[in-house]
């Protein structure tokens, strides 16, 4: 069942076969995270656990999300840390069983920066500042920054932006791969959609269980990979596609042969004279 776009204030809603796209529709703060986002975000991965599908978040032109809504951050308190109320949506989105694409034009700050992190691809525009200014503000980021960044970036760059307030240029994000590339503006959600086409092109339940084992933990590994190598080595589409693989190169291959006396070219002299054979016994 396709999810309800009217349901959604915070958030602009587009399903497709095989992707859902959501732009965070808050412009009036410059997209600022607030509890009535997440509790959106979470709509929008309840539908997703049970409809696997790639994710493609964006902000719109000019902002990504700014970070968190400081007027409700303001007044959080011991318990309001505690319940983790970014950290756990932003676990879930990265936990999400299809691929999550972050699609950043403008300002990625604090939860806003934390929020691309979790994603499994970041691609941006010129205008990209990205980082994590939480320090000056008297608190940190906590909401997955202090130890996705160092795994996406390095130890010392990840210090910087959380120790000093580095806020990187797409230029500089580009070079330490925290994006992968940079599209002018209005071809962001088109270079989205087309890494979204190439991941659709690959089969589905290939793509979830390499996300599942690539996440798991250092220990896990190699059984984990042999096993969930057992199971696809079992799947309907692993023969399915092989054996395409393999008759498409047969075909390139014939198609390549150079013709033979008595044969047409790109035909295979062998079978059609055993076709001849067993035509005339």
């Amino acid at each position: 069942m396709a999810l309800n776009p009217e349901v959604f204030s915070t958030l602009l809603v587009e399903e497709q076969q095989d992707r859902l796209t959501v732009l965070l529709n808050r412009p009036d703060v410059r997209n600022a995270i607030d509890q009535q986002m997440v509790d959106e975000l979470h709509k929008v991965c309840d539908h997703l656990e049970r409809e696997p599908k790639i994710l493609i978040i964006t902000g719109g032109e000019g902002v990504f999300a700014s970070g968190a809504d400081i007027g409700q951050l303001r007044d959080r308190r011991r318990d309001d840390a505690l319940r983790g109320i970014n950290s756990t949506i932003f676990a879930r989105i990265a936990r999400l069983p299809m691929p999550v694409i972050a699609a950043i034009d403008g300002y990625c700050l604090g939860g806003g920066a934390e929020l691309a992190y979790a994603a499994d691809f970041r691609i941006g525009t010129p205008a990209v500042r990205i980082g994590n200014p939480e320090t000056g503000l008297g608190i940190m980021a906590a909401a997955g920054a202090t130890w996705r960044l160092k795994e996406l970036v390095g130890e010392p760059l990840a210090k910087e932006i959380l120790l000093a307030g580095a806020v990187l240029r797409a230029e500089e994000a580009l070079r330490i791969n925290l994006i992968t590339g940079i599209y002018e503006a209005p071809v962001l959600m088109e270079a989205a959609h087309k890494l979204a086409d190439r991941i659709a092109r690959q089969d589905p339940l290939a793509v979830r269980i390499t996300k599942s084992v690539f996440h798991a933990p250092e220990g896990a590994h190699p059984v984990i990979d042999t096993l969930a190598q057992g199971i696809l080595f079992e799947s309907r589409a692993k023969f399915d596609r092989m054996q395409d693989f393999l008759d498409k190169k047969m075909a390139e291959r014939r198609a390549a042969r150079p013709p033979q006396e008595g044969f047409p070219a790109g035909t295979d002299a062998d079978s059609t004279l055993e076709t001849q054979d067993r035509t005339t016994t």
